[in-house]
């Protein structure tokens, strides 16, 4: 079941990041530090946080709009259990992102990731679900490491990426 979070979820969602190996513990203690923000008020209410739960906390999503933009949104992250990858629950999640703000008449989602390789599987998603790689920053995150940014128009029908 998607649903939003709550302050329960914390160390659920933070454990899930962690065990996807893709974060570093900096990262893994700034989302702990954006999930209180978030819970203690400090955070916009056109923002969002949702969870997969149907089998424990299975995955995440968070996006929130772009700023000083007129119906662009980011979604600032996305992920899932690694026992719970290949399932659709990737999928499932961005959907009802996509669903949702589609609803709500938003215009374009933005997805920024990072080019080292062990990144590949989540660019590979992006792409099969309709994103198109709409900009590259060389050494953004840190030499070596490019930032991509990933664009999907929301009024365009909702591929399916299975």
């Amino acid at each position: 079941m998607i649903r939003p979070i709550t302050p329960d979820d914390t160390d659920a969602l933070i454990a899930l990041a962690d065990a996807t190996g893709l974060f570093a513990p900096k990262e893994l203690e700034e989302l702990g530090e954006v999930l209180s923000d978030y819970f203690g008020g400090n955070i916009g209410r056109d923002h969002f946080w949702i969870t997969d739960d149907d089998d424990g906390t299975v995955g995440v999503a968070y996006y929130a709009p772009a700023p000083m933009t007129d119906g662009t949104w980011y979604l600032y992250l996305i992920a899932i259990r690694p026992d719970r990858q290949g399932q659709g629950r990737g999928t499932a999640l961005l959907r009802y992102v996509e669903q949702a703000l589609t609803a709500r008449g938003e215009r374009v989602l933005l997805v920024e990731t990072s080019g080292l390789t062990s990144f590949e599987g989540t660019r590979a998603f992006y792409r099969k679900c309709g994103y198109d790689e709409e900009a590259r920053i060389r050494d953004y995150y840190k030499a070596g490491d490019d930032k991509i940014v990933y664009r999907k128009v929301l009024a365009a029908p909702i591929t399916n990426c299975q």
